[in-house]
Order: structure tokens, then sequence, then C-alpha cells
């Protein structure tokens, strides 16, 4: 069974046609790298596999079934808010707050609920950071409690928007891995949302990659390469492979250049 299916699907935000006529499928353990410029329909498309936005044509299918709010088979990290770093609770009853709704500490959970917080923290090995405060854990810290929130109820897969942003290159590697390891392990699939594919190099199976309302999917280097990005962004696109790296460029200028910005 795939995970995620597209059949001629067209989505639409704002008023505005994000993605025309898409159709791809994503098989249940692959790790996929949702790839794209900002614009390009990457939060859409995920919004819509989790059943916040219905097709404006087409059809979408998600472990087998139309996409429903609250898909407790779908774990879900949405794009990180600066304003959680504000946030005085501690790591273990952030991800608590996920189990039932809760609104930190009211009310009282339950020992199942408990339980299950500790079982996620325990599968990203984040224990350590069950009673700190969130104010006070880095950014690769917090990111990681994220992740533990989207493992509540041993999801069948995984959507993570643009978990990189605001990491240096040492957190994005440790993120990546962490993540990667979760669904070899649990053998689910992983949507991995990211501006950039030089970090992901090294873990995913395919790229998805989002463009002028269209999608490219298949390895990175069947999809990243100029005839492919060319016609998805509708302009000339070089794609230079140096030392390891991919640099997609348009008009000697780097579109992913200046894609994350790095914690001090």
């Amino acid at each position: 069974m795939n995970a995620i299916e597209f059949d001629k699907v067209t989505l639409t935000y704002g008023g505005r046609r994000v993605l025309s006529d898409v159709s791809f499928s994503i098989p249940q353990g692959a790790f996929i790298g949702l790839l794209g410029a900002n614009g390009a329909g990457k939060t859409t498309m995920l919004r819509a596999i989790l059943g916040l936005i219905k097709p404006a044509g087409g059809a979408i299918s998600v472990l087998g079934k139309p996409p429903t709010r609250g898909n407790a088979a779908i774990g879900y990290m949405p794009q990180a808010r600066r304003a959680l770093g504000d946030v005085g609770i501690s790591g273990l009853d952030f991800v608590l707050s996920a189990v039932g709704g809760h609104r930190w500490g009211w009310p009282i959970p339950s020992s199942a609920e408990k339980e299950a917080a500790w079982k996620a923290l325990e599968a990203i090995g984040a224990t350590d950071l069950a009673r700190r405060p969130l104010g006070e854990l880095s950014g690769g810290e917090r990111q990681r409690i994220l992740i533990a929130q989207s493992l509540i109820g041993d999801p069948q897969m995984l959507l993570l928007d643009e978990p990189l942003i605001s990491l240096d290159a040492a957190h994005q590697r440790a993120i990546i891995e962490l993540v990667h390891e979760i669904g070899e392990r649990l053998g689910i699939a992983v949507l991995f949302c990211s501006h950039e594919i030089n970090p992901l190099l090294r873990a995913v199976d395919r790229v998805l990659y989002l463009g002028n309302g269209k999608a490219a999917i298949g390895s990175v280097d069947e999809v990243i390469s100029g005839p492919v990005l060319s016609k998805l962004y509708g302009t000339h696109i070089n794609v230079v492979r140096v030392a390891g790296r991919i640099f997609v460029m348009a008009d000697d200028v780097e579109l992913e250049s200046g894609a994350h910005v790095h914690d001090l």
C-alpha cells in the first residue's frame, strides 16, 4: 500500500492555483525530500494530506483512505514558532499537550497519557529534556521535542514542515539522522520538507520537487537536473555539482542560497 497518492490533484490557496493536475505516489517506508522555492506549495500540499484543504480537482489517498482532519495515523511537525522558546513549560508538558489536547497542566493527564509522552521522548533519546523549560533549550533541542510530539500515537507516516530552519549545519545533520533512523525503525513514510537538498543527500530515497504548479518525483539525479528544473521553474536552470554538493542556479544566482537563517 502506498502511503500517499495524488491523482491529477489541483490545489488552490487564497484564490491562487498552487498545484495543477499533479500526480505521484509515495510508498510506505520511503524517505522523501519535499523541495521547492517559497510559494511553490509545499506547506499547502502538507495541509491537503492532513485533510485541512480540499482539492479543487483530482483525488488524494492517505494510507489507502481519503484525507481526514485529525488523522491519528499521521505525525505532523509544523514549522517551529519562535514564540516556542519563550514558553516556560517543560519538554514533557509540551509533548503531553498533544496526547489528549491538554492545555499545559490542565486537566491533569492520565497515567496512560504520561506513558505515551515518555515513550515518544524515549523514541528520540530525549528523556533528558523532559524536565527542562522550553525557553532554556537550544534550537536543535526544541526541534527534538517537536519531533517527539509528532510521534504520539504511533503514527504510520511523518510530515515534517521545514524542521531545519534556524539550525546550524551540525544540528541539521543531527535532526536528519534522527528522523531517518525513526523512519527506518518504524518502517513508515517520511515527507521531509526543506528549502535545500544538500543536507538531505545522504538520507533521501527520492525527492518530490514542486515548482510553477507542477511536481517532479524521482531520485536526486533524475529530478535535480537542468532540464527537469527548467521545466518546473519556467526558466533556464543550471545544476552544478561541486565536491559532493549541488547548486541550483538561475542567471548565475543560486536559488537555494540564504534559505536558512542559522542560530549563533
